[in-house]
């Protein structure tokens, strides 16, 4: 039965936390949807806008950049390489030419008359051999076979030098014509030819007059590259206004609107599929963080709270970007995110607290978004995530309330080096009072953070009886009533209460545990005995045992009803239920040794154990048996007379092992490791109590004379 309860127990508590993040998130998603509602305009070619339209997204136009790259290619002129070596070539081959013509020649007259002549046709065969003669016509080549051999050499001369005058400049493929004519004209200049051979000249020469200045594909191909590569990416950017409002709708404009959505109707639902997920990220991530917190006995309480906490904070921030949406954009500035940020840290712990900021400010960027053409405000996104993180980090570990407004200092300073940053950044030509503006409302979020965690922080801990750091520092006052109780009626359980509560905090901070929460229990763990002060004996000073006059069953009676008197007189005074539970539970279900071996030895019958023991419950965490620890070793070490070392670690040994093998441990989490620890860490802060001293001479003389 004890499983299944505790098997129901935890289903019910999973259930809960899984109710109330659902509860959290629906809160969420109702905030932010009216932030991501589709922005579509209903317009048709050649009509007029209703207004403004700008671009909701950044979108490149891959058609557009490729046709700028085609045209920024194509306006490349070629690139082309000027070979300077052709004019020697060219004029090196037409001399070779009229050479072998010159040697055909001469074998020719050097024949005798009865040797046959070669034909035409033979001659120019052997020229076929060395030179390629198919651009040149048979009257020239004829005329050169008639020439002189001082004729030929002239015209070797003339044309030579003419080639190498005209081939020395760049020519093209297209610009081989007119080369070719200014050839012709500087050999037309030349009158040392006659009319046959200057005719020849001029079409031998011109047939070797080629272009010297080819095309460099290669090269060509590289720089229209570069050119291409150039040219900017066509855009069209969020915020972009594509219709200025009043002009007409053209085909070019109402293409535009539809490549970045603003006319499809059939993507209006998409957003709020995305808001979805994005929700349910930011659910399932938190829900996650917790998973330690949700097998713990007060979560049902413990995310009450911060449920509360998360969506005032969201409402807030909702509340602000309404009223900044309404025309005065500084507004937002004023949102007092910090301030739920300082109360979840004060509240819970400071990696909850840092979690619950990230969150708040990834859905600042949406809440925000009214100031900005897309869908999220990523300057109002880290504004709300440094407000948040400045305010957590500034608090620390001391977060006594008087440290909240120094906070909120604290954060004012960063929202004021954060605009400052923004406006510098934005390079925009700003008024003084739009900047004034800013800065003044950055200003005022940290005061106002400041004035809400201090209004609202007690508000929850009494609503909720929580236990917050700062309620435990307020119950650890040497002044509350409760204390001073105990002081004035019972002085030696309020200071065996202090000694427990040094050994305890020692204890519980070296396996981790709360070390200020089990310091405070314990001033309050013994409150039940101002009931009936005199019956314990660290309150007997110069009077005799009560409980010698009495039975063993009426002294355990007494006893055992402290812890149940104390835990209902902190319950009517509204203390925290951690502290109640300290009261009632620290004793457990232990066995009162002496008053049940004193009740065996007066009766005859057999006494059962569970007559003398606590009614329990047994500790249910981790602080409740360290202080239970503590409390039966400071009033073991109390009861020596010359405490050493060896025997208070041998005393505290002793109670862990009775203890853990009296199953007092069962029902919390310490492990025999943790256990090993506390011993140790027990046995130096008592060594450090009942250290030796010096007996000084004077001291003692003084003694003796008395």
């Amino acid at each position: 039965m004890a499983n299944l309860r505790r098997l129901l127990s935890k289903y019910f508590r999973l259930s809960v936390a899984s109710v109330s993040f659902i509860i959290m998130g629906i809160i969420l998603y109702i905030i932010l949807v009216s932030n991501v509602i589709p922005n579509v305009v209903d317009v048709h070619v050649y009509e007029r806008a209703p207004r403004d339209i700008q671009s909701p997204i950044t979108i490149p136009l891959e058609d557009q950049t490729e046709a700028k790259r085609r045209l920024a290619a194509e306006s490349v002129n070629n690139e082309y390489t000027f070979n300077k070596d052709v004019a020697y070539e060219q004029s090196q081959q037409l001399g070779d030419l009229i050479d072998l013509i010159k040697t055909i020649n001469q074998t020719e007259s050097k024949k005798k008359k009865e040797e046959p002549q070669l034909t035409y046709e033979q001659k120019v065969d052997q020229l076929k051999q060395y030179i390629d003669t198919s651009e040149i016509s048979e009257d020239t080549l004829t005329a050169m076979f008639q020439a002189t051999e001082s004729e030929l050499s002239n015209m070797k001369r003339i044309t030579v030098s003419v080639v190498n005058i005209v081939l020395k400049e760049p020519i093209k493929v297209e610009e081989v014509e007119n080369a070719r004519d200014k050839a012709v004209g500087l050999i037309r200049d030349n009158r040392n030819l006659s009319y046959g051979l200057r005719i020849a000249a001029e079409e031998i020469t011109q047939s070797f007059i080629i272009a010297n200045k080819t095309l460099d594909t290669e090269k060509t191909r590289q720089k229209r590259k570069e050119a291409s590569d150039k040219v900017e990416e066509v855009v069209i950017r969020e915020g972009e206004v594509l219709a200025k409002s009043g002009t007409v709708i053209t085909p070019e404009i109402y293409q535009r609107l539809k490549i970045v959505g603003l006319l499809d109707q059939e993507m209006k639902t998409y957003p709020y599929y995305g808001l979805f997920i994005f929700v349910l990220i930011l659910m399932s991530s938190l829900y996650y963080f917790m998973k330690e917190e949700r097998a713990k006995e007060h979560f049902k309480k413990y995310v009450t709270i911060y449920a509360l906490l998360f969506t005032m904070t969201l409402v807030v921030m909702k509340l602000v970007s309404l009223s900044s949406g309404a025309g005065l954009s500084s507004l937002m500035y004023l949102v007092p995110v910090a301030a739920g940020a300082m109360m979840i840290k004060m509240l819970f712990n400071e990696e909850l607290a840092v979690v619950s900021t990230v969150i708040f400010a990834l859905s600042a960027a949406l809440i925000f978004n009214e100031q900005t053409t897309g869908n999220f405000n990523f300057i109002m996104s880290l504004y709300v995530l440094f407000n948040g993180v400045a305010g957590v980090v500034f608090l620390g570990r001391a977060q006594q309330r008087s440290k909240i407004l120094q906070a909120g200092f604290f954060v004012s300073f960063i929202a004021i080096l954060t605009v400052a940053s923004v406006l510098l950044l934005l390079n925009g030509k700003f008024t003084s009072w739009q900047i004034g503006l800013d800065l003044g409302c950055a200003a005022l979020s940290g005061f106002i953070s400041a004035v809400l965690t201090l209004g609202l922080l007690p508000v929850i801990e009494s609503s909720f009886n929580i236990l917050s750091v700062t309620k435990l520092i307020e119950l650890s006052n040497p002044n509350h009533p409760i204390l001073r109780k105990v002081l004035m009626e019972a002085p030696g359980t309020y200071h065996h209460s202090i000694m427990v509560a040094n050994l305890s905090e020692a204890a519980c901070e070296s396996i981790g545990a709360n070390g200020l929460l089990a310091r405070v229990g314990s001033y309050y763990h013994d409150v039940g005995k101002t009931k009936r002060p005199h019956f314990f004996i660290e309150n007997q000073m110069n009077m005799d045992n009560p409980h010698d006059k009495i039975a063993p069953q009426l002294s355990k009676t007494i006893i055992t009803a402290h812890p149940y008197d104390g835990a209902d007189m902190l319950r009517a005074n509204k203390i925290p239920k951690e502290i109640v539970d300290i009261a009632e539970q620290h004793h457990g279900t232990t066995l009162l040794k002496y008053f049940f071996h004193k009740a065996s030895q007066l009766s005859e019958k057999e006494i059962s154990e569970t007559d003398f023991r606590y009614p329990g419950p047994k500790a249910q965490t981790k602080e409740v048996a360290i202080i239970g620890i503590s409390d039966a070793v400071e009033a073991a070490v109390r009861s020596l007379s010359k405490p050493t070392p060896v025997k208070i670690d041998q005393i505290i040994r002793k109670i862990i092992n009775d203890r853990l093998e009296d199953g007092q441990f069962d029902e919390c989490d310490l492990t025999l490791k943790e256990l090993d620890t506390v011993a140790k860490t027990l046995s130096e802060t008592l060594h450090g109590i009942f250290h030796s001293r010096i007996e000084y001479p004077e001291e003692t003389k003084k003694v003796e004379k008395q």
